[in-house]
């Protein structure tokens, strides 16, 4: 199955970066994609966290999800859209959701980002439980490819890849490929994006998909960019390091089940 991850460099005008994600989309279409995958915040970074709360949308309906499901018809691909705002129940506060769309525009799945980023090293902070309210439930959707294999994908996003139990209660559940749409700091993901998620695919036997944000943002945030994905035996298939653009991958299911049976590790699992 190919996959596509999206890079996206998003502003503060919505409707910029809607005509963004769809020139990407349009692009992983004609490029063969199955399946696509938008970076987290790819419809908004504002110039402040509060500016999330204007744009929020009840889950089911709004401009966003409008547009999303629209897209996912109009190319027949599966899109999992990032992360958008969606209304919480804490009135200045929203869900940073990820929502999964089929090819006939249903959406099939949506998960809010269960762990909230907090970073302040004096010069930069973050703190995302200002304006987020935290979600609580891990969420696998099945994906039945034109390769005749039924992918199950398990949903994360950003900060959730530096907590593997997550990964690991998806691969329990027979996940065989992980998502994580971001928008990290350049500083951490120097640091740490690349082996973060080589580690999540290795551990867990799993390809792993990361669309991200790669450049500086109207508010003067830097995102380090470098989408990728990665196949189980931690080898980078494809990345961008900067920039708007699409980088894609085929993900083999004969591949994925010889590995796992070569290093059935999954089953020496002891601690659980």
């Amino acid at each position: 199955m190919r996959v596509a991850a999206l890079q996206m460099v998003s502003t503060d005008q919505l409707s910029d970066n809607l005509q963004q994600a769809q020139t990407l989309l349009e692009q992983a279409a004609q490029a063969g994609a199955e399946l696509a995958v938008l970076p987290e915040y790819f419809c908004l970074i504002g110039q402040r966290d509060a500016d999330k709360l204007a744009i929020q949308e009840p889950f089911g309906s709004g401009p966003m999800q409008d547009f999303l499901a629209a897209t996912a018809r109009r190319l027949g691909l599966w899109i999992v859209a990032g992360t958008l705002p969606l209304t919480a129940d804490q009135k200045d506060r929203v869900f940073n959701s990820s929502l999964a769309y089929n090819p006939q525009g249903e959406c099939v799945a949506r998960y809010d980002k269960i762990h909230l980023f907090r970073f302040d090293n004096g010069s930069e902070s973050y703190d995302e439980s200002r304006v987020l309210e935290r979600g609580s439930t891990p969420t696998v959707f099945a994906l039945p490819s034109r390769d005749g294999h039924t992918w199950r994908v398990g949903m994360s996003i950003c900060y959730d890849m530096r907590f593997p139990e997550l990964y690991r209660a998806y691969a329990t559940q027979g996940v065989d490929l992980i998502l994580a749409p971001s928008a990290f700091t350049h500083i951490t993901g120097q640091a740490h994006w690349e082996v973060l998620l080589r580690a999540r695919a290795i551990e867990n036997l799993s390809f792993v998909a990361a669309a991200a944000q790669g450049g500086v943002h109207p508010s003067g945030r830097r995102t380090w960019g470098q989408s990728l994905l990665v196949d189980p035996w931690g080898q980078v298939l494809a990345q961008q390091a900067q920039g708007a653009g699409v980088v894609w991958a085929d993900c083999d299911a004969a591949r994925l089940q010889q590995l796992r049976s070569q290093l059935p590790s999954l089953q020496h699992r002891v601690l659980v």
